[in-house]
């Protein structure tokens, strides 16, 4: 299946400004992840900022900050994974203007 390379240099323009908008809609996709049954939650945004953290109060213990360090890290990864199929299925939805041909 041959492409006209005069067809690419048409289609790039589309392409680019799909690039662009999936770059400006990162910020806006959002994800929270939970840990501890709801005890730690964090929310990153698409370019895998934190946006917020919220931990139960009753969860901190200053003789056991590495269970509180195990809920944050699972609680990002958590997060992390649901951002990654947000962005993935945001992407999908963009994927028909990128094979125009």
């Amino acid at each position: 299946m041959d492409m006209n390379p005069f067809e690419l240099l048409k289609n790039m323009k589309g392409i680019q400004e799909n690039v662009k908008r999936m770059q400006d809609l990162l910020p806006t996709i959002t994800a929270t992840g939970s840990a501890g049954a709801g005890m730690v939650d964090v929310t990153i945004n698409g370019k895998f900022i934190v946006t917020d953290v919220h931990i139960e109060k009753d969860i901190v213990d200053p003789e056991d900050v590495e269970t509180l360090q195990v809920l944050l890290t699972s609680a990002f990864n958590d997060a992390s994974a649901k951002i990654q199929q947000k962005i993935q299925s945001e992407g999908l939805r963009m994927a028909p203007s990128f094979t125009q041909a």
